[in-house]
């Protein structure tokens, strides 16, 4: 949303420290929950009441008018300085508490417009707090780097400032004149207008498809209709929504084109004015991550294309087909006969991530004792799960919607993930450096992951039961790795198109996508059939508006991964590598940071520790099939 970590750390932190996920913002089914009872969350923790939240909005409104006052002041002294930085880092505090009660009120019953309509009171607030601070950075960068440092060396009190200062004034080359700057940001309006349209034709204009199913059922194939039966087991019903739904995307190729082009477009407009190599590098340039970490992804993931398609043979033969073709990803390819309780899931959390020791166990019992969470489904309640742990001055919360599967256990873990990487962060780090970025964020909730699954692995479990994680976990490494990267190539090569000179088209975007689907599915080497018709996924996905943003998942699970590999060997040196990094919140640059970890995701070392884990575990898939006869 365009407001920088350096002094607006709020939706940097929404992005990162909250994780949230993309779901649709379409209310949850109701669920019968566990023994009739509830377990919601206490948002009296934030505000006592509606009315104290909104007392408090207008005094931060006011509050907000001082920050002008240092404006052509920033180069005066150390004092000025440090009281400049003090104001913005308070406003925006309590600004960011709003906005997180806000957010979490909406979410309980989004059909209630008065809590939709705070929320985007709070939202309207951060928007003028970051046109409020605009003259900031250009001012710190006037000033120098020279003088900013001896005001910091004179000044203890800017020491909790000293990392932003610094980031800021790293951007001096790409920052331009005054003048200059506020043509770029006079011009964001316009640069986003292409993610608007993109999401007001997807989710209110397209005129979705209807089709009728081998059971008699007609079904409107919107996107959460597709989500659904694109993994019926009748295989007809499969190849009959991809094919339905896909041709209906497939009408609109020239606009989503034209739209994702443009966008495509702007991120090199801004690229260029800064005199950044490419957009490439100045989309990571924000957390001062080398390109060469989304290269050595892509290389990583192409490198290693015969375990995805020994995977893809894999699904093959729990499936039990002759061949394999697209419309077969998604259905499920084993079953648990079993369900989890939430007491269940607190128990085979910390159970699992014993390996992390006391101190973070401990954060873990008091986020399960207190009213952190809202937990079950009900009627109007946003779907999904997220954490969202902004409100530097209390706790983080958790919203799920748990339905006592395997998979809610995995969600479960992978939230308070993120919900203990922030109380590490906020016990640890000033609220000026809390704020992580995605990259660590995700990292530490994957890391979660791996352990419950092998937590689960190392009991002593039927073959069916066994095969069951096994499978979660290959499907997540597909999903979060292979295809996410998938993505992330696909996203730069339209860049590097574009930067080239070369006219973008929805037509050339789909002869791309084509050939990385292909690719990555093996159907030059016959592993699964990719019709031409469904190359128009990539009209569909919405992380391309993003900015180069879907490859951190891929980096994380690869990351989380050798983090869990080296706890679960012994390595003793893993855990404290793992808790300084999670007590590091938004102090260092996340790459930085985690190579001083001994995870250096530019090297190959953390995707091979991935792919040797997928091949293991389908080593023992492909042995208990044996012994099952299949």
């Amino acid at each position: 949303m365009g407001i920088t970590k350096k002094f607006k750390y709020s939706l940097v932190a929404l992005a990162a420290s909250t994780a949230l996920v993309s779901a649709a913002m379409t209310p949850a089914p109701a669920f019968a929950q566990e023994n009739n009872s509830k377990i919601e969350w206490d948002l009296s923790d934030l505000y006592t009441s509606a009315d104290a939240w909104e007392a408090e909005r207008q005094r931060v409104l006011e509050d907000m008018k001082g920050i002008e006052e240092y404006k052509g002041k920033l180069g005066k002294d150390a004092k000025t300085l440090l009281a400049a930085m003090d104001k913005i880092s308070s406003v925006q505090k309590e600004a960011v508490r709003l906005l997180v009660y806000a957010v979490l009120s909406a979410d309980e019953d989004l059909r209630v417009s008065e809590k939709q309509e705070r929320r985007s009171l709070a939202q309207s607030l951060l928007s003028s707090l970051s046109q409020t601070a605009a003259f900031v950075s250009p001012e710190l960068i006037k000033v120098g780097s020279k003088k900013i440092e001896k005001f910091i060396a004179k000044e203890p009190g800017l020491a909790k400032h000293a990392f932003n200062l610094r980031d800021t004034l790293r951007q001096e080359k790409f920052t331009l004149g005054e003048e200059a700057e506020g043509v770029l940001a006079n011009a964001g309006d316009v640069l986003s207008g292409p993610g608007q349209i993109y999401g007001l034709m997807t989710n209110a204009s397209l005129p979705w498809p209807t089709v009728t199913l081998s059971s008699g059922e007609e079904v409107m194939l919107n996107q959460s209709a597709y989500t659904r039966f694109r993994a019926v087991s009748n295989r007809e019903d499969r190849k009959l929504v991809f094919d339905t739904f896909w041709g209906a995307w497939k009408t609109y190729e020239a606009m989503f084109g034209a739209t994702l082009g443009t966008h495509v477009q702007g991120h090199i407009f801004n690229a260029k004015s800064r005199g950044y190599e490419n957009a490439l590098e100045s989309a990571v340039s924000g957390s001062n991550i080398p390109t060469d970490v989304y290269r050595a992804l892509v290389k990583a993931a192409n490198d290693n294309l015969s375990s995805m398609h020994r995977y893809l043979k894999l699904r093959q033969r729990l499936l039990g087909l002759d061949d394999l073709h697209y419309y077969d990803i998604y259905p499920e390819v084993t079953a648990l006969d079993r369900t989890f309780t939430v007491d269940d899931a607190k128990e085979m959390t910390l159970v699992s991530l014993e390996p992390f020791g006391e101190k973070y166990l401990n954060h873990l019992k008091e986020g399960f004792a207190g009213q952190w969470m809202h937990v079950f489904p009900q009627e109007g309640k946003r779907p999904g799960a997220y954490m969202f742990g902004s409100a530097y001055d209390v706790h983080p919360y958790v919203l799920l919607n748990f339905n006592s599967g395997f998979e809610d256990v995995s969600t479960f873990s992978h939230e308070w993930g993120h919900a203990v990487h922030t109380m590490l962060s906020k016990e640890n780090q000033p609220y000026e450096n809390f704020s992580y970025t995605t990259f660590t964020a995700e990292l530490a909730s994957t890391t979660n992951e791996v352990l419950l699954q092998e937590h689960m692995l190392a009991k002593d479990l039927p073959d069916a039961e066994r095969l069951y994680y096994i499978d979660r976990a290959l499907e997540g490494i597909r999903g979060t790795f292979f295809r996410q990267t998938m993505f992330a190539e696909f996203e730069l090569r339209i860049h590097e198109m574009s930067e080239k000179g070369e006219a973008l088209s929805g037509k050339k975007m789909t002869e791309l996508y084509l050939e990385l689907l292909k690719k990555y599915h093996g159907h030059d080497e016959g592993v699964m059939e990719i019709d031409n018709a469904y190359a128009i996924e990539w009209a569909y996905i919405p992380h391309f508006y993003r900015n180069f943003y879907v490859y951190q998942y891929a980096t994380s699970i690869s990351g989380g991964t050798a983090f869990a590999e080296r706890m679960l060997a012994g390595d003793e040196t893993a855990r404290d590598d793992y808790i300084g990094v999670l007590e590091a919140g938004g102090s260092r640059y996340p790459y930085e940071l985690l190579k001083d970890a001994k995870i250096d995701l530019a090297s190959e070392v953390p995707y091979t520790t991935l792919i040797n884990r997928m091949n293991r575990l389908m080593d023992e898939a492909e042995a208990i099939l044996d012994r099952m006869g299949k």
